[in-house]
């Protein structure tokens, strides 16, 4: 089914209901159409109805459901806070969707190892707050950190603004409890610093559900540093930021992180969060510098001297965790912001080479215009992962198409110029038609053979990834759900 269309929920067979209450209880299995309704969406702008939603508490619960599923031959999806970007936990042929928010315990944590073992439905920034008063953190810092789930960055090997420096999520996962769609449960990976056997534990994180159901997570705990300095470079071009950026690299100088956000977002996140950015300028940078205290206020001055040369208008540096706070809170409510301007907006996720920020920046500006679109853009500019955000009114069908052309043409883009049509939000049913862009058709087969050994009958989130034919690049038409009145 192509990207964009939606299979609507039909009754669901009353022997598969009844023994999913029976195995969960009454209370662990939602089949109401007007229940299912939140189900439809996540982050993205995708919609599809499952048939119904089911919360398991426990592994067995898990092996249960996947045996269940595997029986009546129905596709089932995992799903943990709703939060993902390419509609990766939507249930695109109907289906059950499997919900880990009560399974949100963290089981145990390790501080003398730096290890902390998690259920799926942990939130991310839960249990860096659980372990600070140990001196440690969770590293991976999704910018929906305060609500996604930690099975879910599993899934999607999420990254984050700090993920320049400490790296993405499967850098951080040491081992899995993993339910396959045979309902078998399987264990990978060792809390040691390195298994013996083949990386399976790497091969599922990516994965994006579509080989097994994560039932729990080793991760490794990263000591707080000792200091930290944030800066914010102000600048009057959009291309002296970027060519900033190039150089700090080019010095061999590797931050914690590098956001940019170009004048039109600073100004949508100014008005909202407060977070003390300029309002008359065409880009900031906020960089942290992290380490022991000497390492740190060197690194500090070295990148302040490189944003100087560059032309920085202003370059200041937080006074205190206060003033550093806030303008993280700006940076992470740049897309809330945004929401606030429109009744839509789509939120992009290419990849590039640093050295052509430049020249993206602008392929972006034209296709801005040419749909008449406002485009927005903030982005970690020290990995050169892009996220525009387009907005639209979803009511209006022809904007709707307009905004996935435009988001395509962005991420051809990209393409062209040696990246990726992706880097953290992760492929879904957003991106599975673009793939042949970037991998041949043999490539694609060998994905798809790897896929067919953990789920064979390709009914564990189906739809997802791979493309179900050779064709890409065409649009669709979104549909409207169920409960949806009709276009006028």
């Amino acid at each position: 089914m192509p990207a964009n269309e939606t299979r609507q929920s039909t009754a669901i067979d009353s022997r598969l209901l009844r023994d999913l209450k029976k195995l969960l209880g009454k209370d662990g299995v939602l089949h109401k159409p007007e229940d299912l309704l939140l189900y439809e969406y996540d982050g993205s702008v995708e919609v599809a109805r499952p048939d119904c939603v089911v919360f398991p508490r426990t592994a067995e619960d898990v092996v249960g459901i996947a045996q269940l599923a595997n029986r009546h031959k129905i596709p089932l999806v995992g799903r943990g806070a709703g939060t993902g970007l390419s509609g990766g936990a939507i249930a695109r042929h109907g289906g059950i969707i499997t919900s880990f928010a009560r399974m949100n315990r963290i089981v145990e944590i390790d501080a003398d190892n730096q290890r902390a073992r998690v259920q799926p439905g942990v939130v991310n920034a839960d249990l860096s707050t659980a372990v600070e008063h140990l001196g440690l953190h969770y590293a991976p810092d999704p910018s929906s950190q305060k609500a996604c789930t930690i099975g879910g960055n599993v899934s999607e090997n999420s990254g984050g603004p700090h993920t320049l420096a400490y790296g993405v999520t499967t850098n951080h996962v040491v081992a899995l409890e993993i339910v396959l769609p045979s309902g078998e449960l399987v264990h990978l990976g060792s809390t040691a610093l390195d298994a013996p056997g083949y990386d399976l534990t790497g091969l599922f994180v990516g994965s994006e559900g579509t080989f097994g159901l994560v039932t729990e997570i080793t991760v490794k705990l990263t000591r707080l540093p000792e200091a930290i300095k944030t800066l914010l470079a102000i600048y009057d071009s959009i291309d002296d930021a970027t060519e900033t950026v190039a150089e700090i690299t080019a010095r061999g100088i590797t931050p914690a992180a590098c956001e940019m956000l170009d004048g039109w977002t600073i100004r949508a996140v100014e008005d909202y969060v407060h977070a003390g950015f300029p309002l008359n300028c065409s880009a900031i940078l906020l960089i942290d510098v992290d380490g022991l205290r000497e390492v740190a206020e060197a690194e500090a001055k070295d990148v302040e001297d490189v944003c100087r040369r560059h032309r920085a208008r202003e370059v200041r540096v937080a006074r205190d965790a206060r003033e550093r706070d806030l303008l993280w809170k700006g940076r992470k409510n740049a897309f809330g912001a945004a929401g606030r301007l429109a009744p839509s907006y789509y939120t992009q996720d290419g990849v590039i080479p640093r050295t052509k920020l430049p020249a993206t920046l602008r392929r972006i500006s034209e296709i801005s215009k040419k749909y008449g679109l406002q485009i927005g853009n903030v982005f970690h500019a020290g990995d050169g992962n892009l996220h525009p955000i387009i907005l639209f009114d979803e009511r209006n069908e022809k904007q709707f198409r307009d905004t996935i052309r435009a988001a395509d043409e962005i991420i051809e883009f990209c393409i062209q110029v040696g990246g990726s049509i992706t880097g953290e939000h992760g492929v879904g049913m957003e991106k599975d038609r673009l793939m042949p862009l970037l991998f041949s058709e043999a490539d694609l087969n060998l994905m798809r053979r790897v896929r067919d050994v953990f789920n064979p009958t390709g009914l564990l989130n189906p739809g997802k990834i791979l493309p179900d034919s050779k064709g890409c690049g065409e649009i669709y038409v979104r549909p409207q759900p169920a409960s949806a009145a009709p276009p006028a």
